[in-house]
């Protein structure tokens, strides 16, 4: 049997990326955890944006959506199965300077959601 991880690829300014998607639960920990890695075509360099649950923050366990989706408590998500998502955490990743330039970088997926997500105008606030 063959790998589930599907590669996928973004183009940015001309630069290939490539990415999956990873889903996993470790042993003796609560919750689980989402990843997403990119890579430039032709380098060893890799980013991994990891997304752990945790007060406020939940990653969907797997069951109907194979665990893509990352949220926080006001509903506000991110589905990492979908190109636009991972192309907004990957040009936020690139303006703040995580891409290394070699080896694996493992950087908190977090930030970056809050990022590119709009912030959320409470209801009576507008």
């Amino acid at each position: 049997m063959g790998s589930r991880r599907r590669v996928r690829r973004l183009v940015v300014d001309g630069t290939v990326y490539g990415w999956c998607f990873g889903h996993r639960h470790v042993r003796g920990r609560p919750g689980c955890g989402s990843t997403v890695t990119l890579w430039r075509a032709g380098s060893p360099a890799r980013l991994r944006l990891v997304f752990r649950s945790g007060p406020g923050r939940a990653v969907a366990d797997g069951y109907f959506d194979e665990g893509a989706a990352v949220r926080l408590s006001d509903r506000e998500y991110l589905n990492l199965h979908e190109p636009g998502s991972v192309r907004a955490l990957l040009d936020e990743a690139l303006a703040r300077d995580v891409f290394p330039a070699a080896g694996t970088a493992e950087v908190d997926g977090w930030p970056l959601f809050d990022a590119v997500t709009p912030p959320q105008v409470p209801p009576g606030r507008l």
